[in-house]
């Protein structure tokens, strides 16, 4: 028994050691090496994806070489989708169907659509700070919480694994505590040698048929007119374009509102009558839309409701 314990003795001060050092690292500094541990780090692992209620189970192998990412996502339910990733270009299979759809993608990121930036505006719109030590997927991780100054943007809770700061579990949070979407992996294996074969369809394509989605949109640099009177504080105008969509020569006007974290996409599209007004949610991600000087105005994102509300009817041309 003594030679037991022991080891177990200095396998736990090895631990403590490590979390007090990991928890003497500034919250803006693990913010720091997570934006870049997202954009270089290759793994492999099972992830857990809640929203609504529902959860979904989904196989993840994912490199970055230079620059370029590649992946291969496996739902663990359902027709057997796979999306197989290769830089912008996504091959969706449908082996239920005996499909393959084509399409562009131009995010960065699959699973970390909404993680802070450098633009975030700490002790303005939000506070973080280290709450605790935890385990998320065998791994050690450190948790941080980011809370909102207001109800017009989300909190977030981020579990980062203490030795590379790749997040490992994160969940969108509402103003009452509750989560309203997570992202956490079961279990992961971090900058490890991934083979091309692990990259490549499980199905035999050969016979199935291929379809490419036309471009969602052609995108150009806009000046426009269109302001919010009425933004709530924080957020800014940090992109204007035109896109003209698939199958109409329409412009419509994309102005993206931002905090650092929180970012709102406002659509201004002409429009002779009236068609849907109002409210509509799913998961986190709200929007609402309106109509204004013959115009249908409506504004999505990751935020509450009364933020999208608030920046759609406040809009107008000067």
């Amino acid at each position: 028994m003594k030679n037991l314990v022991w080891p177990l003795l200095a396998v736990g001060q090895l631990a403590c050691s490590a979390t007090a050092v990991a928890e003497r690292i500034a919250p803006s500094e693990w913010l720091s090496r997570m934006g870049a541990a997202v954009q270089s780090t290759s793994y492999e692992g099972t992830v857990i994806r809640i929203q609504d209620g529902k959860a979904e189970a989904l196989k993840v192998v994912h490199t970055v070489s230079d620059g370029v990412i590649r992946e291969k996502v496996v739902a663990q339910e359902g027709n057997g989708l796979e999306i197989i990733r290769n830089g912008n270009e996504v091959h969706c299979i449908l082996p239920d169907r005996k499909s393959v759809l084509i399409e562009e993608w131009d995010d960065q990121s699959t699973l970390f659509s909404t993680l802070p930036t450098s633009e975030v505006r700490f002790g303005s719109e939000y506070d973080v700070s280290v709450v605790r030590e935890d385990r998320v997927a065998g791994r050690q991780a450190i948790l941080l919480a980011i809370r909102p100054h207001d109800g017009y943007r989300y909190g977030h809770r981020i579990w980062l694994d203490t030795e590379t700061a790749f997040p490992l579990q994160t969940q969108l949070i509402a103003d009452d505590g509750s989560a309203l979407e997570q992202v956490k992996f079961a279990d992961i294996s971090l900058n490890k040698t991934i083979h091309a074969s692990a990259l490549a369809p499980s199905y035999s394509t050969k016979d199935f048929r291929w379809l490419t989605q036309p471009s969602r949109h052609i995108s150009h640099a806009l000046e426009t007119e269109w302001v919010s009177s009425n933004l709530p504080q924080g957020f800014r105008a940090v992109a204007t374009h035109g896109e003209t969509m698939p199958g109409s020569d329409k412009v419509v006007t994309h102005i993206m509102y931002s905090d650092g974290l929180a970012s709102v996409s406002v659509f201004v599209e002409p429009q002779g009558e009236a068609i849907f007004e109002g409210p509509s949610k799913v998961g986190g991600t709200n929007s609402y839309s309106a109509m204004i000087d013959g115009h249908r105005v409506t504004a999505v994102g990751e935020v509450p409701a009364l933020t999208v509300e608030q920046i759609a009817t406040t809009m107008s041309r000067p």
